[in-house]
């Protein structure tokens, strides 16, 4: 169980890297497909780097972030593995990471990065508009779908995939 924690902790820290290195660095568009329609209207395209060699560090800094969850996942599967990992204990991994995960998504990202410190609309100041007077993140809806349906249901999933072996 506890490294089922850390494990969640890794997956947290590696998407907050890769939030950083998307907004503060690389800058590109494409990787704001889930801002809200409004928002991703209104972005202007970065066509200059914010200093000299920051698209490098950012991009850097995504594949760090990527590896590290690739490591989660191999961890979580070969550790259950060479445990003796039933379904149910496979399942229990997944899902509490995935929550875990969620809930600091919807806790820090959605509430305290774009709606309390504006960290977003720091890089992107076109955006004020769009965000101001909301008192939570834009996309509630999704978010509990993903942590009430989609992530159980991936959890069940790659538990049994993981049972078949």
């Amino acid at each position: 169980m506890l490294l089922t924690v850390f494990l969640a902790i890794v997956f947290c820290a590696a998407i907050t890297l890769m939030l950083l290195a998307a907004v503060a660095f690389i800058q590109d568009k494409r990787f704001f497909s889930s801002a809200p329609k409004e928002a991703q209207a209104v972005i202007q395209p970065r066509e200059n780097e914010l200093f000299y060699g920051a698209r490098v560090i950012g991009w850097t800094l995504m594949v760090f972030a990527f590896l590290m969850i690739l490591g989660v996942g191999v961890l979580s599967v070969w550790d259950g593995f060479r445990s003796g990992f039933t379904f149910s204990q496979f399942f229990l991994r997944f899902v509490l990471i995935f929550t875990i995960y969620k809930l600091y998504d919807m806790i820090c990202f959605d509430y305290f990065l774009l709606i309390k410190f504006k960290f977003f609309q720091y890089y992107y100041p076109e955006v004020e508009s769009v965000y101001s007077g909301m008192k939570y993140g834009f996309n509630i809806k999704s978010q509990l779908l993903k942590l009430l349906v989609i992530f159980p249901a991936a959890s069940a999933l790659a538990a049994w995939i993981c049972t078949l072996f």
